[in-house]
């Protein structure tokens, strides 16, 4: 019998072996074995997203559970009856971390890396939320360590798995729309507070709360129920802003279909600029330098109840979340969230169009069971690190020219902002003592 160190082991191996295309049953004993077994999976987070995310890898074993507030830890409890307890992830790693082979990450964005990060240094397969971590540096600090550790890896912009996104970027590739210059995504949110003062005095700390525990890598502050739960999306030291928070989602098909990577300068208009806050709403403007045989690409980003025009497409008005590319033929109307997908629009009118091959898997809309078979040696999930990361790295620069106030000229491969050497503060992380890995 096995332990599961050395089965971790051969599932990386495994994993491996696949990733270079040439994973066959004569080439790895046992895969049909393998590939039938179950994972031992823990789950950092478990409430709010953390609630989903267990779901949908309740498939596997879930060997442990881990939240600073009991209330989710003991409801998720009642799912999953045998998984061990814990508060502080970095507990259960060094705990129970040999017994498992990949980790849910669904926490606040500002414990997305050092729970990452600890978990990749032992070999551990993540699925991490979006977005995949708090500044621009911890990104590629993750994809470093991601190709180090050969784990797999997804984040959790699950409409990458829709077969809609995927056909998507299949008919722009196509050259069906034309050449592609101008796109423009925007989102209802915030949801939340923005655009404030950080609440003033303190709260007595419920006693379901580890609320130092909640801070991790953060600065520390007083408790207020102003912060927990979900209302952290807005403060900087915790969250990255409604950009943060749907950006992953919905400017990824456009990021894909058109190959973007860095962009060359970002620029942003703001209802105000605090160093607590994201603000009231914003529009952010991605400028992009041409790709291989693409054109150079303006992408405009709006959200707090900003928009661009509806008359892009010749209709009155717009979904709330959503996403318009603009071709020299053609232009693709996107509503995000809708598995039904898009529209292909000309003059007002829907083009007809004949589906081009498909080029990438379909994977029934599900972006758990494409990690998971990834993880058991199966085709690698298409919003891995290698993807997410350079995706992260472009939301993220957004929110560094809205806090700097000017236009940012980024110099991708130096991680700088040329000229500007006091927003490497904004760039790069400092971790609170004890939180640094």
């Amino acid at each position: 019998m096995i332990t599961r160190f050395s089965r971790r082991r051969f599932l990386q191996s495994s994993t491996m072996v696949a990733g270079s295309g040439i994973l066959s049953s004569s080439l790895v004993p046992g895969r049909g074995v393998l590939a039938n077994d179950k994972l031992n999976i823990g789950v950092i987070g478990a409430g709010g997203k953390g609630t989903a995310d267990s779901e949908g890898v309740m498939s596997e074993n879930i060997v442990a559970l881990c939240d600073v507030d009991e209330r989710a830890l003991r409801a998720r409890q009642g799912r999953f009856p045998k998984a061990k307890l814990f508060k502080d992830y970095r507990v259960m790693l060094e705990q129970v971390g040999d017994q498992l082979d990949a980790v849910t990450v669904s926490t606040p964005d500002h414990h997305h890396f050092p729970a990452s990060m600890l978990a990749m240094n032992l070999g551990l397969h993540v699925y991490v939320q979006k977005p995949l971590a708090h500044t621009v540096w911890e990104a590629r600090e993750m994809l470093k360590l991601s190709r180090e550790k050969k784990v797999i890896t997804q984040m959790g912009n699950q409409g990458h798995s829709y077969s809609s996104t995927r056909k998507l970027v299949e008919v722009v590739q196509s050259g069906i729309i034309g050449e592609v210059s101008e796109v423009h995504v925007w989102t209802d949110r915030p949801i939340w507070p923005q655009g404030m003062s950080r609440p003033q005095g303190s709260k007595p700390v419920p006693d379901y709360l580890d609320w130092d525990l909640w801070l991790g890598p953060a600065p520390k502050r007083p408790y207020h129920d102003g912060y927990h739960p979900f209302k952290w999306r807005g403060f900087w030291d915790f969250g990255t802003g409604a950009l943060g928070d749907m950006g992953c989602h919905n400017m990824d098909a456009a990021f894909w279909a058109l190959k973007l990577g860095a962009p060359t300068s970002v620029e942003a208009d703001v209802s105000g600029v605090s160093d607590d806050t994201a603000p009231k709403w914003s529009v952010i403007r991605y400028e992009f330098p041409a790709r291989e045989d693409l054109p150079p690409v303006s992408l405009t980003w709006y959200d707090g109840g900003k928009k661009p025009s509806a008359d892009i497409i010749g209709e009155k008005t717009l979904p709330k979340n959503g996403s318009l590319i603009v071709g020299s033929k053609a232009t693709i109307a996107f509503r995000e969230w809708n598995p039904n997908g898009f529209r292909v629009l000309s003059e007002g009118r829907e083009v007809p169009y004949a589906d081009p091959d498909p080029i990438f898997p379909r994977v029934g809309d599900n972006p758990y069971k494409e990690w998971i078979e990834a993880c058991k040696g199966g085709p690698l999930c298409l919003s891995n690190f290698e993807y997410s990361v350079p995706l992260t790295e472009m939301v993220l620069l957004g929110n560094v020219a809205l806090r700097a106030g000017r236009k940012i000229e980024w110099d991708a491969k130096a991680l700088k902002a040329k000229g500007n050497p006091e927003l490497d503060q904004l760039i790069r992380s400092t971790p609170r003592t004890g939180w640094r890995v």
